[in-house]
C-alpha cells in the first residue's frame, strides 16, 4: 500500500469540503481491497440529521467530486419489495440540504404516480426556505 498516494488523495478530496459553519474542512481517500480509492470529504448542512437519505448521498457523492452545479433530481420510492405507485417526494431535510446548492426555482424534482411522471421544482417543494447569509 502506497500509505503517500493515499495521503495525496485525501488532500485533493478536502479542496471539496462544504464547511461553512465549522470551518474544519475533512478529506478522505478510502482504499478498497483491489486497490481502488474513493474521496470523499464533510459536507455541512444548516439542518442536521443522524442519518442520510437517497438525495443527500447521491449529492453528497457529486459534491465530494467537485461537482457544483445542479438541474434536476429523481426519485422514487416504495416498500421494499413493491413497485413504486405514489410519488416519492425529497423529506424537508433533503429539501433543504438541496437548497443551499440549487437555484430553488429552476431546479426539478421528477418523481412518479402510478406510472405517470410528475415534476415540480424545489421551489414549490420548499416556498420559505430557510437561507444562512454566507461570510
Amino acid at each position: 500500500m502506497d500509505t503517500k498516494k493515499l495521503l495525496k488523495e485525501a488532500k485533493e478530496a478536502r479542496k471539496n469540503a462544504y464547511a461553512p459553519f465549522s470551518s474544519f474542512a475533512v478529506g478522505a481517500a478510502l482504499l478498497t481491497k483491489d486497490g481502488k480509492i474513493y474521496r470523499g470529504c464533510n459536507i455541512e448542512s444548516s439542518v442536521m440529521s443522524p442519518s442520510l437519505c437517497a438525495e443527500r448521498v447521491a449529492l453528497a457523492k457529486a459534491l465530494s467530486e467537485g461537482e457544483k452545479e445542479f438541474t434536476a433530481i429523481a426519485i422514487t420510492g416504495a416498500p421494499v419489495g413493491e413497485d413504486p405507485k405514489d410519488p416519492c417526494y425529497p423529506c424537508g431535510v433533503c429539501r433543504q440540504v438541496l437548497s443551499e446548492h440549487v437555484d430553488l426555482s429552476a431546479f426539478q424534482v421528477v418523481t412518479e404516480e402510478n406510472g405517470k411522471e410528475v415534476t415540480c421544482t424545489l421551489s414549490e417543494l420548499l416556498p420559505k426556505a430557510f437561507v444562512f447569509e454566507k461570510n
